[in-house]
């Protein structure tokens, strides 16, 4: 009997990818930088992609080389211990992300059809569940029909912003700078940095499906931003289901919204059920992903989820330093793992000054943003601490 596990394509990880990308979450922060206007919005949308994709890129191909889950590849870095530390918070941001994207696709629905929102939670939850009870390597035909789908829609509303008869108007200043636009085009990226090497693991061609991956994110998130900043300039509307409306969508916005929510949300309760793993060795990942739903079903029924913000800027401020210091450890560095020792103190020590130093930053007006300039410290940092080790050793 063969024991060969099934590998996933390069298109296969394009595809969980692109579903990623279609998203309401990435529609709404698209509508913070409408102020900036067209042109200086999408270049900070473009910069902050590049920046995130980047990161995305060495998070999943350590992944990928070692065929470890994201939070595995921590372990490497931050010892047995260090590395449960953080599969806990990714499990927490996970089991939030998943409750504020069935919230905004249950407002959105809602809107569409003038029904309660709270139904509609249930029922993107349900098909969430479906998702994870088909599993990520069996979803080949089913996320094909599904991202087609997506992806005829997408350009369909698209077309309707950009070039339909909406009243075209420039939106009131409300203060964001562009630095402060390309962080959060940063943050949605960031968000996923602890999760893409569960995907990438399982990769015939780690290399080649981590970049198929981060590109086709990458484009397809740009798309979705530009086309929730498309909607506020040229429709004066920053509500999903305004825009859905405004556009002439009927079933076909409601079709965009549930899909792309179910396809995104998948993303996070599955991984979060493999970070759980980590914590646990005993748990099972299915269950763990199932139970992520329900919560996240459950929240988005009973608590007002509106404004991300402050969630996207925690979850750079955490994961922005982690992944510095996983890209100086394995790429320059290239130390031996720490996944034997119960905790890495100087990692951790690091880690906890590029966090504090991510917050600062964030009150500093920086034209790239806080996450490169906290990760170009977090990384020179870690230079330092390893040539001091080697001299107190030598």
């Amino acid at each position: 009997m063969s024991t060969e596990i099934k590998k996933t394509s390069n298109f296969s990880n394009g595809l969980i990818w692109f579903g990623a990308g279609v998203s309401i979450a990435e529609i709404q922060t698209g509508t913070y930088l409408a102020s900036l206007g067209l042109s200086k919005g999408l270049a900070a949308i473009v910069l902050g992609h590049i920046i995130g994709g980047l990161m995305m890129f060495a998070a999943g191909l350590i992944g990928g080389r070692t065929e470890k889950s994201a939070m595995e590849t921590v372990k490497m870095s931050f010892g047995e211990n260090g590395g449960r530390f953080f599969s806990l918070l990714n499990v927490l941001q996970l089991v939030g992300w998943t409750a504020i994207m069935i919230y905004d696709g249950s407002l959105a629905a809602g809107g569409i059809f003038s029904n309660q929102p709270r139904i509609w939670a249930i029922v993107i939850g349900a098909l969430i569940l479906v998702w994870v009870m088909i599993g990520i390597t069996n979803l080949g035909r089913i996320n094909t029909v599904a991202m087609s789908a997506l992806f005829i829609l997408s350009i369909i509303m698209f077309r309707v912003v950009f070039f339909g008869s909406g009243a075209a108007g420039t939106p009131e200043p409300d203060g964001l700078t562009f630095g402060a636009a390309v962080e959060l085009s940063v943050a949605m990226p960031l968000s996923w940095l602890p999760l893409i090497s569960d995907y990438t693991r399982e990769a015939e061609k780690p290399a080649q499906a981590t970049a198929v991956s981060v590109v086709v994110y990458g484009i397809v998130s740009i798309f979705m931003y530009l086309i929730g900043m498309g909607a506020v300039i040229y429709t004066g509307e920053s509500n999903i289901a305004s825009i859905m409306l405004k556009a002439g969508f009927g079933v076909a916005g409601l079709l965009i919204v549930v899909f792309s929510t179910v396809t995104t949300t998948f993303l996070d309760a599955y991984s979060a059920g493999v970070s759980s793993v980590s914590i646990f060795s005993k748990l099972n990942e299915k269950r763990v992903a199932v139970a992520v739903t329900i919560i996240g079903t459950v929240a988005a029924c009973l608590f007002p989820m509106d404004d991300i913000t402050n969630f996207l800027y925690l979850i750079g401020s955490v994961f922005a330093p982690m992944i510095a210091i996983q890209i100086a450890d394995y790429f320059i560095l290239r130390r031996p793992s720490s996944e034997s020792a119960s905790f890495n103190a100087v990692n951790l020590v690091i880690w906890l000054i590029g966090f504090i130093a991510y917050r600062l930053l964030m009150k500093v007006d920086l034209v790239c943003g806080n996450t490169l300039p906290d990760m170009i410290l977090t990384i020179a940092i870690c230079l330092i601490a390893a040539r001091l080790v080697r001299k107190e050793q030598a």
